[in-house]
């Protein structure tokens, strides 16, 4: 037997080194400010400081080489976000409850795609890696944004500001897609716009989200079936844990990509139809608890990973794809929110909180590396170079000033004594 000596195996060091990057991020912050920090920065930041210095740990965490483990990773964190999104909207009816979501869905996210190709064509990218690139940076991200959603179910936290970035954020998701498929029709299609046209919207538009919001308000009926009401003595909330409901929406998602619908729109769909089914039972604050941890931990870890792979993709990264993302984030999103919610009953400063805090995140990262399996893309580097910078820029800025922004939006109006207390309790 060989003498026993100290090992360094790369496997053992991801693993100390990402859990390391996680306490850091959490624990820092609590040196300067008494609420819970918005880590999502420091995590990429954290993942930057300890695997940056690495060598070889970089290259080892490129998406551009392993797409299928990052796009694997990245559809299972997006999948129980967005159930956990819809699991916390206590309320769906309601007079113009819905009419912000709809305008930032109809109006702002296209045209935050029309002007993020029309600047990466500009920037030297090709039609299609354009579209793509718009494709993947124009969902929200409903992981990261905890600062600016509704609360936890059945403890208020309704207001339409809230309401509207927490609604939008579990649909943009899924109607994304369509967009990352145009991109691939345009790189992989044969023949004129008018030979493959019909079949993009008629089957990637129509048909994928019709079944996607379908199957999963099926599957939250009957999940709220089998939780609350079989067997009727001795139904499984009394005593069930979340896992059962993850289940579920793991179910309900695999089905759904079956049947060729959008699984991301059938699990927040999901979400919301389950939500309804006996709403003021503590079963739905267990289960937030457990898909909140669960969805955190897992974001967490890709967050430090995608730090630690920053240094393999900044030789992609040019001043050009820099100022698209500082565009995306300062300008286009902004100017196309407020454009969209123009005449609503949001006061001035609301409507800017809600056209401002769209957060780019983990959803980019799934459509990035979705696409990459997909094709052989062209200026991959690029592309993943500037939605990692973007991503980095929206968690910093959005992240650090979230808290205190929302807040004096949705408390805007109230006495300063209200003020105050809600102030208190909030800390």
């Amino acid at each position: 037997m060989d003498k026993a000596t100290f090992g360094f195996d790369p496997y053992h060091i991801l693993l100390a080194g990402c859990g390391f990057a996680i306490i850091l991020a959490y624990w820092l912050p609590r040196f300067l400010h008494g609420r819970e920090p918005a880590s999502s920065g420091l995590l990429i930041l954290g993942g930057l400081a300890v695997f940056g210095i690495l060598p070889g740990v970089p290259d080892a965490l490129s998406p551009l080489d392993r797409p299928r483990i990052w796009e694997l990773a990245s559809e299972f964190a997006v999948i129980i976000a967005l159930f956990g999104t819809g699991i916390r909207i206590d309320r769906i009816v309601g007079k113009d409850l819905w009419g912000p979501t709809v305008r930032m869905l109809a109006i702002a996210m296209p045209l935050c795609i029309l002007a993020v190709v029309a600047l990466g064509i500009g920037f030297g990218l090709t039609l299609a890696a354009a579209v793509l690139l718009a494709a993947v940076l124009a969902p929200t991200d409903p992981v990261l944004a905890a600062d600016v959603q509704v609360g936890p179910p059945t403890e208020g936290g309704e207001h339409p500001v809230r309401f509207a970035l927490t609604t939008e954020a579990g649909l943009n998701d899924g109607l994304a897609f369509p967009f990352v498929y145009l991109a691939i029709f345009l790189v992989a299609a044969s023949g004129g716009v008018s030979d493959w046209f019909g079949e993009w919207f008629g089957f990637y538009v129509g048909y994928k989200i019709v079944v996607g919001a379908a199957a999963g308000a099926a599957a939250g009926w009957l999940l709220g079936k089998i939780l609350f009401s079989l067997p009727g003595h001795n139904p499984l909330a009394n005593a069930g844990t979340g896992v059962i409901a993850l289940a579920g929406v793991l179910v309900t998602y695999g089905l759904t990509e079956l049947v060729e619908g959008y699984g991301f729109i059938a699990a927040f769909v999901m979400g919301i139809v389950l939500r309804r089914k006996e709403a003021e039972h503590d079963y739905h604050g267990r289960l937030h608890s457990f898909s909140s941890a669960l969805e955190h931990s897992v974001t967490a870890i890709l967050l430090v990973l995608l730090g630690g792979a920053i240094p393999s993709l900044l030789t992609y990264l040019d001043w050009q794809h820099a100022l698209l993302g500082v565009a995306l984030i300062f300008v286009i999103r902004p100017l196309s929110g407020m454009l969209a919610l123009f005449r609503t009953k949001l006061s001035v400063r609301q409507r800017g909180v809600v056209a401002f805090y769209g957060v780019r995140g983990i959803g980019s990262i799934y459509y990035l590396a979705y696409a990459g399996g997909q094709l052989d893309l062209v200026d991959e580097g690029a592309l993943w170079a500037t939605v990692t910078f973007t991503i980095l820029l929206s968690t910093i800025v959005h992240g650090f000033s979230a808290g205190s922004v929302v807040w004096a939006a949705t408390h805007e109006g109230e006495p300063d004594e209200n003020r105050e207390r809600s102030e208190e309790a909030t800390a």
